[in-house]
C-alpha cells in the first residue's frame, strides 16, 4: 500500500536538519515510528544508547563539546521519565538539549484511561527540568513550537525543551508554509551600561575577573581583557579554559579556595560574566561569596543579576557580545597595553601557591594523574568528568587550555554516570578531538552499558576508571563524621573483563608513569579502551618493569 510520507513526523525532522540538527540520540518504540520515518528519510544521524538516560546524557555532552543544540528522541512514558536526570543536569548547567517524544492519543490525555505508557499528566513532570515544555495539540502549531524552543537556545539562557506530540497527529498529513529555520540572536548589552563598566574597570587598582559557564564562546574577548586590564582570572568549573589555565593572569577554576575568595573580597573592582555564583561554585564557604569592592555582573538571563551577590553594576546582555564592547571600550585608553606585568603574574603564582593547604588530602595523588594526563592530551582534547574523588580534584588542578575541553557533571545536579555517553556525544560532535572519560566505578555501573554504543560506532574515547571500590567520597564522608560505613562498599565486576566482553580494549595501568603512553594508544585505536587505575598504583614505588602491560582487547 502507498503511504503518504508528507506527515508530521517527517516533515518535522526535515525542518530540524534546517535547523543544523546532526544527530539524534534515542530508543524507538511503537509511539515514534514515524518520527523514525523521519529520521530516515532526512540526512539526520541516529544514535541508539542502551538506556534512554543516555539519550539526553549524549546529547548534553554533544552540545558541550560543540556549542550545538544536542536531540534526543523518547517514547512516551518511560522513554521521558529514564531521561529525567540527565535532562535535570542538563537544566542546571544552562546546556542546550531539545527533547521531541510521544505522549497519548489527544482524546485520552490525562484520563487515566491505563493506556500503553500513561504517565498522569507527562509535560507537568518534565516542565520542572526545561525551560518549558509544549503539548502540541495541532500539527500546524509544530514550526512555530520549534521556533520559540531555538529562541531559547540562542537567545536566552539555554536550557531543555521538551517538546511532545500525541500519537494521533504525529502521522497526519501536513502542508507547512515555512520549513526554513527561524532564527533570533540573543539581547546586546546597552552601550552606556557598558561604558560605565568600562569606566570602573580602567579606574581600578586591582581588579578581577570571574567567568562562568555563560563565557564559553568568549575566549579571545576574555582573555584580552584580563590582559589590557592586568586583572587576574578565576573561573567556575563550567567556564574552565575560557582563558587558558597555563595563562600568567590565570587562577584557574579554584573559585572554591578561601585564600582566592579572600583576594575577590578584598578588589576594588570585579566584573562577573556568566556565572551563578553558586553553592556549588564555592564549596569551601557557606552563604553567598562576599565583595568589599564595587561588583559588576554581565548575564544572559535577568534572573540572575541579583542572585547570590548583588552587583554596583548589573548589565544583560550576551557575553560575547559585551566581552568584545569592553575590550573596545578599554582598549581607548593608550595606557592600557597587552603586557601583563611581572608584579601581577608573580602575585597571581603566589596565590595559586596559596591555596595548597585548602586543597583536599588525596589531591596530591590525584594531581600526579591529572599532570600526565595533560602531557598525553592535546589542547582541543576533551575531558568528560564524572562525579568521582579524582575528578574533584581535576576541577581545579587540571590545566584546561581551551573552552568546551572539560565537561564535568560535579557541579548543580550533580548526577551520577554522566562521564561515559556525555563522552560518546562528544566524540560523535568533534570527531577529529581525542577524548577522555574519567569516571569512578560507582558512576561507570549507572551506564557501563553505553561501552556497547561506542563499539557499536567504533569511537576510540579513552575510559579511564578511578577504582575506588566503591563510593569512596561518600565513604569517606561516613568516616569524618563518625558514621559507620553502611553501603558504600561495593562488590565490583572485574572491569576489565567486562569491557573486553563488550569489544573493548582494556587494560590495568600497573604504574602511573605508563598511562600517558596508554592514553595515547586508546585516542588512536579502532575501538574505545577502558584503562583500569586504583589509586594504590599512583604512589607505588616503580617496579623492574619491561614496558606496560599491552592493550588488549
Amino acid at each position: 500500500m502507498e503511504r503518504n510520507t508528507n506527515t508530521c513526523g517527517v516533515a518535522l525532522m526535515k525542518l530540524l536538519e534546517n535547523y543544523g540538527i546532526e544527530f539524534v540520540f534515542g530508543i524507538p518504540g511503537v509511539h515514534t515510528i514515524e518520527l523514525y520515518r523521519g529520521i530516515a528519510e532526512s540526512g539526520i544521524r541516529h544514535i541508539t544508547p542502551r538506556h534512554e538516560q543516555s539519550s539526553a546524557f549524549m546529547a548534553d555532552g554533544y552540545a558541550r563539546a560543540t556549542g550545538k543544540v544536542g536531540m534526543c528522541c523518547l517514547i512516551t512514558g518511560p522513554g521521558v521519565s529514564n531521561a529525567a536526570t540527565p535532562l535535570a543536569q542538563s537544566y542546571s548547567d544552562s546546556v542546550p538539549v531539545l527533547v521531541v517524544s510521544s505522549v497519548n492519543k489527544t482524546a485520552s490525555l490525562e484520563l487515566g484511561q491505563g493506556d500503553l505508557h500513561e504517565l498522569k499528566a507527562q509535560s507537568k513532570l518534565t516542565e520542572h527540568f526545561t525551560a518549558f515544555s509544549q503539548t502540541v495539540l495541532s500539527t500546524e502549531l509544530v514550526p512555530e513550537v520549534i521556533a520559540r524552543a531555538y529562541a531559547v537556545f540562542h537567545a536566552c539562557r539555554p536550557r531543555p525543551v521538551h517538546i511532545e506530540i500525541p500519537i494521533d497527529l504525529v502521522e497526519n498529513q501536513v502542508n507547512w508554509r515555512a520549513v526554513a529555520a527561524n532564527r533570533i540572536g540573543p539581547p546586546c548589552a546597552r552601550r552606556e551600561c557598558l561604558a560605565a563598566a568600562a569606566k570602573l574597570l580602567i579606574a581600578a587598582k586591582d581588579p578581577a575577573i570571574i567567568l562562568g559557564g555563560g563565557c564559553k564562546d568568549t575566549a579571545e574577548e576574555a582573555t584580552d581583557l584580563a590582559a589590557l586590564l592586568d586583572a587576574p582570572v578565576v573561573t567556575t568549573f563550567a567556564g574552565k579554559g575560557v582563558v587558558s589555565e597555563d595563562h600568567p593572569l590565570s587562577l584557574g577554576a579554584r573559585l572554591l579556595h578561601p585564600p582566592v575568595l579572600d583576594f575577590l573580597k578584598r578588589a576594588d573592582v570585579v566584573l562577573a560574566v556568566g556565572t551563578h555564583l553558586s553553592e556549588t561554585d564555592i564549596w569551601s564557604r557557606g552563604g553567598d561569596i562576599e565583595f568589599d569592592g564595587k561588583l559588576i555582573r554581565i548575564d544572559l538571563d535577568a534572573t540572575q543579576i541579583f542572585q547570590n551577590a548583588e552587583p554596583h553594576l548589573g548589565i544583560v546582555g550576551d557575553a560575547h557580545q559585551a566581552l568584545r564592547e569592553l575590550r573596545s571600550l578599554v582598549d581607548r585608553d593608550d595606557s592600557k597595553t597587552f603586557t601583563i606585568s611581572p608584579h601581577k603574574a608573580e602575585f597571581v603564582s603566589n596565590l595559586i601557591q596559596s591555596t595548597k593547604p585548602f586543597e583536599y588530602e588525596e589531591t596530591k595523588t590525584h594531581t600526579k594523574v591529572w599532570d600526565r594526563i595533560r602531557s598525553a592530551l592535546p589542547d582541543d582534547g576533551i575531558v568528560t568528568a564524572d562525579s568521582t574523588q579524582l575528578v574533584y580534584s581535576g576541577n581545579f588542578c587540571f590545566s584546561a587550555r581551551r573552552p568546551r575541553t572539560y565537561l564535568t557533571s560535579t557541579t548543580g545536579y550533580g548526577t551520577l554516570g554522566y562521564a561515559l555517553p556525555a563522552a560518546i556525544g562528544a566524540k560523535l560532535g568533534k570527531p577529529d578531538c581525542p577524548v577522555l572519560c574519567v569516571i569512578g566505578d560507582g558512576g561507570l555501573m549507572f551506564t557501563i552499558q553505553e561501552l556497547a554504543s561506542a563499539v557499536e560506532h567504533k569511537l576510540p574515547i579513552v575510559i579511564l576508571l578511578w577504582h575506588n571500590d566503591g563510593y569512596g567520597e561518600i565513604r569517606d564522608n561516613f568516616k569524618d563524621h563518625d558514621i559507620p560505613l553502611v553501603g558504600v562498599d561495593l562488590e565490583m565486576p572485574d572491569f576489565v573483563a567486562v569491557a573486553k566482553g563488550f569489544g573493548c580494549n582494556a587494560t590495568r595501568v600497573q604504574h602511573i608513569d605508563d598511562l600517558p603512553e596508554l592514553l595515547r594508544e586508546g585516542f588512536t585505536a579502532d575501538r574505545p579502551t577502558l584503562l583500569e587505575l586504583h589509586p594504590d598504583s599512583v604512589n607505588r614505588e616503580p617496579a623492574s618493569r619491561k614496558s606496560h602491560s599491552t592493550i588488549t582487547s
